[in-house]
């Protein structure tokens, strides 16, 4: 089975989206309320060291043949099972959703990892996507292989060979991957079952859930909260899956939302992010740019137009800042600065294209704007500190890189004085980072707080000395930053079943998109569950 190359959020999910908050909810520290834990601005820079931390060799097993060696992988005698525990390995739950965390035997930084999806009920399982073309997993062993062609035609074939369960939920082995017949990597594997396999409880720290309202188009990603009303978007993960659009709810009953209008575009199913001002709101698609919708009656939006013109960009994320409407495009690659001093009609006020030749391919994938900078999560390149005060001569003012780094969202504010950003990747291991941002020529690597390794953040909102962070496979995190430096987790909700329609089976599923409007409700999106609403702890 293929594995996912780090970053499929915008390969598959296109880059996931990151909402980004505006100031009043998302972004801007509540400056009533008293920190929780003195912080007198002094730090101790840490390391970095990537969101993959290598945990050595996960099982005694083999596949034998040396790299480079033309070689079909989906042949079982090739691999050396002869130290394995199988009578472990039969007590392995043969159904459910598993993410793998793939060591190479090189012990270098792996590009992704599989997915497992095997059906509660018995029939074909899939890695990520790709259905199983042998799919052994009995008394006699576990061999599970797939492959996936790219659009250039290039064929990977992967198989993954069971070895152990040292722990519950877990099964260990080795693996190889054939790239159109020749070995071109193999190693080692740890697959997790997603279930609550720390011992968690479902929820803990007051954040209950109070309502759950299923979105019947496409994959939920995003959600935006004005009017009494919920504004959720979803996409069309792939073509022969069904098409997104826009789900509103009516949430003045918190307890019991209702369904007021579904709409979609022919030709447009991946609507990716939403924002509001006043009574327009504007919507991030794939193919029609930011689209714009009257939302003066807000139960029935009405189209009003798509900006830019011309031929549109795929715009996947946006942030409303005052006047300004900041929209991230994929392809091509580019910043775009709408001045909305007029919400109905934006005016294009530049294209910023940030270029980097050792990271060719890399985009903005989401912004943050505070006190006077954009802070720009532009995937390869890395974290961008901006000064978009001209929006004709956009100034890069500093950036915090590291080794395969896929810079995703953000949120900042000001603690002791100081301007922290709180960061965080795509792909498997993407954890919180803690960024003393002051001086942007100096950034430094201050906290950080890691769960899962299989698992990926996603999404985070800064809410005075609270920090919400919709995690994945995690649910909703919530953590008192009061000291930055030391995040600390006060409240979780674990909105991830296996068993849930809709599920895939990928690193990318789970909790995406976030609000806190202030009303005393946080608003998620599930990408199976839809829109969930609790109580504010």
């Amino acid at each position: 089975m293929t594995f996912l190359p780090r970053g499929l959020g915008v390969r598959l999910l296109a880059c996931s989206l990151v909402l980004t908050a505006c100031a009043e909810t998302r972004g801007t520290p509540d400056a009533g309320t008293p920190p929780v834990v003195a912080w007198d601005g002094t730090s101790t820079p840490i390391e970095e060291k990537g969101d993959w931390l290598d945990r050595g060799v996960f099982a005694p097993c083999e596949f034998t043949p040396p790299l480079g060696t033309e070689i079909d992988c989906d042949t079982p005698a090739l691999f050396n099972l002869s130290q394995c525990n199988p009578s472990a390995l039969r007590t392995a739950s043969r159904h459910g959703i598993y993410q793998t965390e793939l060591r190479p035997d090189t012990g270098e930084y792996p590009w992704g990892g599989a997915g497992l999806l095997l059906p509660e009920g018995g029939g074909t399982g899939t890695s990520n996507f790709d259905r199983f073309t042998r799919q052994q997993f009995d008394d006699q062993g576990m061999l599970l292989t797939s492959v996936f062609t790219t659009t250039r035609g290039v064929a990977i074939k992967t198989a993954l060979a069971g070895c152990d369960v040292p722990q519950p939920h877990h099964i260990t082995g080795c693996y190889a991957v054939c790239t159109n017949g020749v070995l071109t990597e193999k190693g080692t594997f740890d697959a997790d079952r997603l279930v609550l396999s720390r011992g968690e409880a479902e929820s803990s720290g007051g954040l209950n859930l109070v309502s759950e309202s299923v979105v019947g188009i496409g994959h939920p990603v995003d959600v935006y909260v004005t009017k009494n009303h919920a504004y959720v978007v979803s996409i069309q993960l792939k073509p022969d899956m069904p098409s997104g659009g826009l789900t509103v709810f009516d949430v003045s009953d918190r307890n019991h939302p209702v369904l007021k209008k579904v709409i979609s575009l022919p030709g447009d199913g991946y609507w990716n992010a939403a924002w509001a001002k006043d009574d327009v709101l504007y919507v991030a698609t794939k193919a029609s740019g930011v689209i714009l919708y009257d939302i003066s009656n807000p139960g029935d939006p009405t189209y009003l137009r798509s900006v830019p013109s011309g031929a549109p960009p795929n715009v996947h994320t946006l942030f409303v800042d005052g006047n300004r409407l900041y929209a991230m495009a994929l392809r091509p690659a580019q910043t775009i600065i709408f001045d909305i001093t007029s919400p109905r009609d934006p005016v294009l006020l530049n294209r910023v294209v940030f270029s980097s030749e050792e990271f060719v391919t890399s985009y903005p994938h989401d912004s943050f704007a505070y006190e006077g900078r954009l802070y720009i999560n532009h995937t390869d390149i890395g974290f961008l500190v901006t000064d978009p005060s001209d929006p004709m001569q956009v100034k890069e003012l500093g950036k915090y890189h590291y080794n395969r780094q896929y810079s995703h969202a953000s949120a900042v504010g000001t603690f002791a004085g100081r301007t922290i950003a709180f960061e965080g990747s795509e792909q498997e291991g993407a954890h919180l980072r803690v960024l003393d941002v002051t001086d942007p020529a100096n950034i430094q690597l201050i906290g950080e707080h890691r769960l899962r390794p299989t698992t990926s953040i996603h999404n985070m909102i800064l809410k005075g000395t609270k920090l919400y962070v919709a995690w994945y496979q995690e649910g909703v995190r919530v953590f008192d930053v009061a000291n930055p430096t030391l995040p600390k987790e006060i409240a979780y909700f674990n909105a991830y079943r296996e068993t849930d329609p809709k599920r895939l089976g990928v690193v990318y599923e789970g909790v995406m998109g976030m609000r806190v409007p202030g009303d005393g409700f946080v608003y998620a999106v599930d990408t199976s569950r839809g829109l969930l609403i609790f109580n504010e702890p």
